[in-house]
């Protein structure tokens, strides 16, 4: 778990732990500890305790003004170059404010007012004029993080334009103060330390992080062709597959689908925390859907896959293991594997802070799926989470038959789990006998064709609930839709209990 305030003092500075005076403004050597910081482990500054631990605090005043300074210049390249972007804590010990900041171990090397320091026991040394440990310092960094691979081929240009834009708007809901929000593409990307000088040659290039954030499938395919994630559905056929999707694209637009496969096959029962509703479905595999791509070994050949099968769901993710067996999330520390993306991701909004996120998981786990999700670290990334069933185990009451397939009954116990969706689909169909495709969108108020397909109609033929007039054209123009003797007794009954 997280340290408090007070434990981080006792124990004192170390490689790890910072303390700056900072009581009317900050200190002049700030920056010089974050860059080290980056360089190194990453570690915690603090912000109002002098060296030798005496918590003074920071004037209120000046707090505000602080915080200020201390944004716009780790943005500023000609102060920290690469320039990063680091989250803030205000705290409150004995009645004094401080400021927390937590500094991760970044994947690039950094300078601070063109000087490279690192990191060495409780002190910040400046090794610029060191050539070997400078040299030592970006072969670690190259040698530690695939995502730092540079492609001097691949310019800022060759990346998607508007994945660039659906990110800066992402920000600007979230952080409207966010410098990114301004910045044009080229800026972006370099703020983003997704474009940077090849170590041997100089000449600068897009990263391996930058491809895979924000590339075309194209590119993706060239720099990492065994980039996958396959999303499964196992409840039925356990021998294949009940519903499958193969994921190849960008990490923005995978993160994507994985929580739309997720709440396409998973119940989200009501749940109530305090006077809101709040879907422990999504807060929990939102998380495992960051994790899985945060966290991914891309130099792997490896296959990431997520798998639902009946009461749980199993994720393997390659990854660069720093320990094995069970993690223990009141005592493991965590650990980056991929900075950079990661960074990014929680800039916009689709990542925790590091740490949180599997706080925040095993806090609601249990109460979403009856167990304690399990962490297995090793070659692969193990998550195990338990997981709401409404209906008995299919595998055990389906009848299989040959073409893998089952009978209305119990597909309709699988699928129609989906979403509300389905029953809104079935309520609009019991207002008339038969409906083309483009009828249903209609009194839906849809648009998108292959949203109608894949999360209303689909499941309900599935399901057993809805038939096709001319099944065996099923791409005739002349198609209608209707509903089957099992949905119109589901949709005639208002005390039906829909397993949504």
């Amino acid at each position: 778990m997280a340290e408090t305030i007070q434990q981080l003092v006792a124990r004192g500075e170390s490689i790890d732990l910072e303390f700056k005076t900072c009581r009317h403004q900050l200190n002049r050597d700030v920056y010089e500890t974050v860059c080290a910081f980056l360089n190194r482990y990453g570690g915690t500054l603090i912000l109002g305790v002098t060296d030798q631990g005496n918590i003074q605090g920071i004037v209120p005043d000046a707090l505000e003004h602080i915080r200020k300074d201390f944004i716009t210049a780790i943005n500023n390249p000609q102060k920290l170059s690469p320039p990063t972007y680091l989250s803030i804590n205000n705290e409150l010990i004995d009645g004094k404010k401080v400021l927390r900041i937590y500094v991760p171990q970044s994947s690039q090397v950094h300078r601070c007012n063109g000087r490279i320091y690192d990191r060495n026991e409780d002190g910040d040394l400046d090794i610029t004029d060191q050539t070997v440990q400078v040299a030592q310092l970006y072969q670690r960094k190259h040698s530690t993080y695939s995502e730092n691979r540079i492609y001097p081929w691949i310019q800022p240009g060759d990346l998607r334009e508007d994945l660039l834009e659906r990110c800066r708007k992402y920000v600007r809901i979230n952080k409207p103060q966010h410098p990114w929000i301004l910045m044009d593409d080229a800026d972006f990307i370099k703020s983003a330390q997704l474009y940077q000088p090849h170590p041997e040659t100089g000449k600068m290039g897009v990263t391996l992080a930058g491809v895979m954030l924000l590339g075309s499938d194209d590119l993706i395919l060239q720099v990492c062709p065994s980039h996958r994630t396959d999303l499964i559905l196992r409840k039925v056929n356990v021998d294949r597959y009940d519903d499958r999707d193969l994921v190849t694209t960008n990490l923005i637009e995978s993160y994507d689908r994985i929580l739309a496969f997720v709440q396409k096959h998973l119940a989200d029962p009501f749940y109530l925390e305090g006077i809101e509703r709040r879907s422990l479905r999504d807060v929990i595999f939102r998380e495992v859907a960051s994790n899985m791509l945060i966290h991914r070994e891309y130099a792997s050949g490896a296959t990431s896959r997520l798998i639902i099968e009946y009461g749980r769901v199993v994720t393997d993710n390659p990854s660069r293991p720093h320990g094995f067996g069970i993690m223990d999330p009141n005592t493991c520390v965590p650990y980056q594997k991929n900075p950079v993306i990661g960074r990014f991701f929680r800039q916009i909004d689709r990542a925790d802070e590091l740490g949180s996120g599997m706080r925040k998981m095993m806090l609601y786990g249990k109460q979403y799926g009856g167990a304690d999700p399990q962490l297995i670290e090793g070659d692969n990334f193990r998550m195990i989470i338990s997981v709401p069933e409404f209906s008995e185990n299919p595998v055990s009451s389906a009848k299989i038959l040959p073409t893998g397939q089952v009978t209305g009954q119990v597909t309709g116990q699988v699928t129609g789990q989906v979403t509300g969706q389905v029953k809104a689909l079935i309520e609009v169909m019991n207002r008339g006998e038969s409906f083309t495709r483009a009828e249903l969108m209609q009194k839906l108020s849809l648009k998108h064709r292959e949203t109608f397909s894949d999360n209303y109609l689909k499941p309900a033929l599935q399901a057993g609930w809805v038939e096709m007039t001319i099944p065996e054209k099923p791409n005739s123009r002349l198609q209608q839709y209707r509903l089957t003797p099992n949905g119109k007794e589901i949709s005639g009954d208002p005390n039906h209990a829909y397993p949504l």
